[in-house]
Order: C-alpha cells, then sequence, then structure tokens
C-alpha cells in the first residue's frame, strides 16, 4: 500500500537525521545491560534465571520501568539474576518481541496489550498489574488549528498504526462524525503514523500539523510552538483511564512465578518511590532516557510532562473494555473475549504484604 503524502514527508525528515535514525529502535528493540545497577555481593539467582528482559517504552508513561532500572528497584529484588532492558518506540512491536520471547515482561499501553492477547486467542500474555494513567495530549500546530473543529482535513500524527494513541485518535475523530480510513489513515482528517522521535522535526518541517501522543512528545511539540488543544484525560470519569499495563509472556508466568514477583515488587516498590519523592523520579527517569536515548530532556519539556501522569498499581482495569470497545469500532479488532485477560493473583499478594489495598480486574481476571 503506497504511504499518504504526509508520511512520506515525515520519512524524508527522517532520512535527513542520520543520527536520530541510528538511535531509534524497531522490532526487536535495542537491548541493554544497565549499567547503574550492580549485583549484590552473596545474592542469588531468582527462579535460577540468568537474566530477565524487561521491555518499555522512551515515554514518561513509562517512567515506572525508566525509574526502576535506573535507581536499581529491579535488579536489588532479583538478587543475581541480571535485569537486561529493551527499549522500545510503540506497543506492537513490543508484542512481537514477547510472543517471540524476546521479552519476557513488558511495560506496555492498552491497545496493544488488547491486540496481543486477541490475536493469539488469549495463549501469549497476561497483564498483570498496572502502572500509570494519563500523559497523553493533543496538540496543534495553533496557526493552522485554533479550535477542535480545525482538525478537520489536517494530518496528525501517531506513534504507530494499531498503537493505544492511534486508537485513542481514530475514536475521537469518530465521535466527532469524521470518516476515517484506519488502516490507511486516509478520510477527513489523514492520520500519519511515525515513530515519536520524528514527530518535532516532522512538526517543524510542516509535515504534519499536530499530534495525538504521549509524554514527552507532547511537551516537546509545546517546546517548538504547538499548543495543547485537548488532553485525554478529559474525556474519561475521574480522568483517569490506563496508559500502561505490566505484562508478561503466559509461559514466562508458569515457569517462572518468583521472577515475575521479584519484578512486580520492584514495580511496587518503584511507584512507591516515585509518589514520595516526585522530584528525584524525574530526575532519575530523566536520566535513564539518556542512557537509552543519548539525550536528556530539558526542563521546559520534562516539568510539564511529568505533571501529567500518575502513577498507580492499579491496571484500571474497569477502562480496559472501553478501549477494546474503541478498536473494534475504529475497523482495527474484532470483539475480543477479555475473559482472563488479567491475572492479578501476584500483584495483590505483594500488595497485602505491603499492607496495601488490592486491586480489581472488573471480572476478566483468570478466577
Amino acid at each position: 500500500m503506497p504511504a499518504p503524502t504526509a508520511l512520506r514527508r515525515g520519512l524524508a525528515v527522517l532520512a535527513a537525521l542520520p543520527l536520530l535514525a541510528l538511535a531509534a529502535c524497531g522490532y526487536g528493540s535495542q537491548a541493554r545491560h544497565d549499567g547503574t545497577a550492580q549485583v549484590a555481593a552473596g545474592a542469588e539467582r531468582t527462579d535460577g534465571l540468568g537474566s530477565v528482559r524487561i521491555g518499555y517504552f522512551g515515554n514518561l508513561t513509562h517512567a515506572t520501568a525508566l525509574v526502576g532500572v535506573q535507581k536499581g528497584f529491579f535488579q536489588k529484588e532479583l538478587g543475581a539474576t541480571r535485569v537486561e532492558p529493551a527499549v522500545f518506540n510503540a506497543g506492537p512491536s513490543e508484542i512481537e518481541a514477547l510472543n517471540s520471547g524476546s521479552v519476557d515482561i513488558g511495560w506496555i499501553g492498552p491497545s496493544p496489550a488488547i491486540n496481543g492477547w486477541a490475536k493469539s486467542d488469549g495463549t501469549d500474555l497476561r497483564i498483570i498489574g498496572g502502572s500509570a494513567s494519563g500523559g497523553v495530549k493533543l496538540v496543534v500546530d495553533p496557526k493552522k488549528i485554533r479550535s477542535l473543529k480545525d482538525v478537520k482535513g489536517k494530518r496528525i500524527a501517531t506513534p504507530q498504526l494499531g498503537n493505544t494513541q492511534d486508537v485513542a485518535f481514530l475514536n475521537w475523530a469518530a465521535g466527532r462524525g469524521w470518516k476515517v480510513d484506519a488502516q490507511s489513515g486516509k478520510g477527513d482528517v489523514t492520520v500519519v503514523r511515525m515513530d515519536n522521535k520524528i514527530t518535532p522535526d516532522a512538526y517543524k518541517s510542516g509535515s504534519v500539523d499536530g499530534a495525538w501522543v504521549p509524554e514527552p512528545t507532547a511537551s516537546k511539540l509545546v517546546a517548538e510552538g504547538a499548543k495543547v488543544l485537548l488532553d485525554e484525560a478529559s474525556l474519561w470519569p475521574d480522568r483517569k483511564f490506563v496508559i500502561t499495563n505490566i505484562v508478561v509472556r503466559q509461559g514466562f508466568l508458569k515457569e517462572h512465578p518468583k521472577a515475575v514477583e521479584a519484578v512486580l515488587r520492584a514495580s511496587v516498590e518503584t511507584n512507591r518511590w516515585i509518589n514520595a519523592h516526585p522530584d528525584q523520579a524525574k530526575a532519575a527517569a530523566n536520566r535513564q532516557l539518556a542512557a537509552d536515548s543519548g539525550t536528556a530532556l530539558p526542563a521546559g519539556v520534562l516539568d510539564p510532562a511529568w505533571k501529567s501522569i500518575t502513577f498507580t498499581d492499579d491496571p484500571l482495569a474497569s477502562t480496559l473494555g472501553t478501549e477494546a470497545r474503541h478498536a473494534v469500532q475504529a475497523g482495527l479488532l474484532r470483539q475480543p473475549d477479555l475473559k482472563g485477560v488479567y491475572d492479578l493473583t501476584i500483584l495483590n499478594k505483594v500488595l497485602r504484604d505491603r499492607g496495601a489495598g488490592t486491586v480489581g480486574d472488573a471480572g476478566l481476571g483468570t478466577g
């Protein structure tokens, strides 16, 4: 299928930025050993594993993973089992890595988790915890788009076909009565799928007129003169919706429950630390972004981006069915049976051990 004109322009921007292209990760990710966390003397391997491969995105909505790697929370809980991080641009490529066994546990958005579950008939992954809510915005060129109705006829970037923000934007556009072919992105508004890393440059070049993107990409665009037209949180009850889940390969969950518990203990401890020390956590997330990409975020991007994200162990399961319905209505997914997509048994054990309240699966659990 030929690429839309706007997408070709966006790819031209990438071609002109070889250093950026080298930093970008496609399928298979960019695995790297974390040099900041050292294995404690005398530590033993967890479940006899030499390593656990943890996937996440270079987004602040995945700050639980960023901070957990940077501060050594995962390494501490896993003992002598080495943490191997792997960085992705968007969910579909991470799902491929999970399904192929290249990643064991991943931080990922709801739409690719739902799609991965549905495509495998519920055999490849399970959602085992929550991580974050919010942190997604529609940002636009204020010279071209002054109101929501002005989005019609414009070119709007999303990170990848079928990823969480792509589905959210298609659903929002449909709610306004606009018709868009989900596969091609063509219609009353043109959806341009591109790597978050090149979206700011595509915006500067005029290849796109705006973007529905997670943080920190949204705030990067604002730093280039864009304006926030809509915060996705405003579309949800109580402004809460799952933006990042924790998923695991079912085979890994069955064979290595102690390793899964160790990662979930680390995730819960990381979120506790993030919420107790927001400024230090923000700085730690930025250091890990720099370690992964070679570039730290300036304060003018980091600070506003961080404020829009809530970190939580609760997977906000009641919002998952809504997001699945959005993907079905967009034509990207057949109606899935989500029963069994969650297994929160280990997470709730960890929460009880800490004296915290347990979380629910909205009737979509394994029990």
